[in-house]
């Protein structure tokens, strides 16, 4: 349960500035029977009060974040709670309106979620010079960048969400996938005002040809690359106002260097010079897009490991990752190759949320590890993906023990635990509880295994139960 806020401003309730176009869909908070991006209920929103502005008044201090829970260190014997992340990749609040639209029911389901920002959203296309991507022309990205409405509505959209106590991470910049053998992500939520390519400056890396395009993604990035998109991604956000020049607009409520602790890196791969960048840039954790088992997390030089998760697909024989993408891929493939079907949307939409409720229970009734779930500003198959992540988020929310976070808080926890207590949940299989129940297996402070147990093997005291897997796992 998240805390009332502390530092809003007393009696403030204003319309944020939203830019001068007609069209602009910040101010609203759209959720409900209308879908995804339909009209919706126009909410108030509280405006955090600034109590120190940052560099050009595009970030500010606000005070501590409102709404962040309580948690304190499992206590001997206790159970641990179950941790539901929703995370969204690419947040822009363009003409389709998703970002308002996920807020505003996250809001609805007390459900702090994570939005990884690209820091080329707020940059406008007439600045993309500014941008210096690894291994490609200056000014290029895959997402394109974006006009000043849509950057004004993102903004706004951004301000509320953290001010209800969400989390704002990186999804760094360009977004460069399927040239260099990394699984190619289907998304790049493209701004409304895509730019054309730009011929490569005096002094950059210059054009991609055939010949290297095998060497170019981020997949193989150095880490000293990867340094660079985290400063430059910091840098777009930290200067948008001098960039864009709306400087009526108000700041994003809180300092970027210290509130953006983690990412999740474009397209399905870990890519190997991104830990080192991100521990060095004083993060936290990085969101992994590839998957792994529904076990608890590990902690690895310094670094939280989020990643995906396998979970059931109904009715088939199989997993799939925890997010749209994932069941995309064994639905219909591509969003292409989905539009034609539209009769499927309704029974694709009900199998993502059979599915990740199935992952859930397993969870839920079995080993505690949070799951995580991510999806991406986009309406594929009708908004099959949208509609299935808020029914599982209306259901699942507000079930005993369970508590819907961000990846930050996620890390807040962890962080709070024994370590030992921590080894024992990762003993633990997919699906796996203590056979003699909680109380038996988490008292006390028990010594850590003398080596690193693989899953499910048996940490006394108390014997898991079996593990839980679909046949042919």
């Amino acid at each position: 349960m998240r805390k009332t806020p502390t530092l809003l401003a007393a009696g403030v309730a204003a319309v944020l500035a939203l830019g001068a176009t007609a069209c602009s869909a910040g101010a609203d908070g759209r959720h409900g029977s209308d879908g995804p991006g339909g009209p919706g209920i126009e909410a108030v929103p509280q405006a955090p009060r600034v109590l120190r502005s940052i560099g050009d008044g595009s970030t500010a201090d606000a005070g501590p974040q409102p709404h962040q829970p309580d948690f304190h260190r499992l206590r001997p014997g206790e159970k641990p709670p179950q941790f539901v992340v929703f995370s969204w990749d690419g947040a822009v609040e363009d003409a389709r309106r998703l970002l308002s639209y996920v807020r505003g029911f996250g809001e609805r389901d007390d459900a702090a979620m994570t939005y990884f920002l690209s820091g080329v959203t707020l940059l406008p296309a007439d600045h993309k010079d500014l941008y210096t991507p690894p291994r490609r022309p200056r000014g290029t990205s895959d997402t394109g960048l974006g006009d000043r409405a849509t950057i004004a509505d993102t903004l706004h959209e951004l301000r509320l969400a953290w001010a209800d106590g969400s989390e704002i991470g990186t999804y760094f910049n360009g977004h460069f996938c399927g040239q260099d053998g990394d699984a190619a992500d289907p998304a790049a939520a493209a701004p409304a005002a895509p730019a054309a390519p730009a011929a490569p400056a005096a002094g950059d890396a210059g054009g991609v040809g055939a010949e290297d395009a095998a060497e170019s993604g981020p997949g193989v990035w150095t880490a000293e690359e990867w340094s660079g998109e985290i400063r430059q991604a910091q840098d777009f956000a930290q200067h948008w106002k001098t960039n864009t020049g709306l400087t009526a607009l108000d700041p994003l409520p809180f300092d970027y260097a210290k509130e953006v602790v983690g990412g999740r890196a474009p397209c399905r791969t870990d890519p190997a010079g991104l830990p080192p960048a991100a521990k060095a840039a004083g993060f936290r954790y990085t969101a992994d897009a590839a998957g792994q088992p529904q076990i608890w997390p590990a902690n690895a030089d310094g670094l939280w490991h989020f990643p995906l998760q396998d979970v059931p697909v109904p009715g088939r024989d199989i997993e799939t990752l925890s997010s749209d993408d994932g069941f995309l891929s064994v639905q219909s493939g591509t969003p292409d190759a989905g539009t034609a079907d539209r009769e499927q949307h309704a029974a694709w939409s009900e199998q993502m949320h059979d599915g990740l409720v199935a992952g859930f229970d397993r969870a839920y009734r079995g080993n505690r590890a949070p799951l995580v779930i991510g999806s991406h500003l986009e309406s594929w198959n009708g908004g099959a993906y949208l509609n299935a992540v808020e029914d599982a988020a209306r259901e699942l929310c507000g079930q005993h023990e369970v508590q819907c976070v961000s990846f930050k808080q996620l890390a807040d926890w962890l962080d709070l635990q024994d370590p030992q207590v921590l080894a024992r949940l990762r003993s633990l299989d997919v699906g796996q509880a203590p056979k003699d129940g909680w109380a038996a297996y988490l008292r006390g402070t028990p010594a850590p295994p003398a080596s690193p147990a693989a899953p499910g093997a048996p940490v006394a005291p108390g014997e898991p139960s079996a593990a839980v897997r679909p046949t042919g796992r």
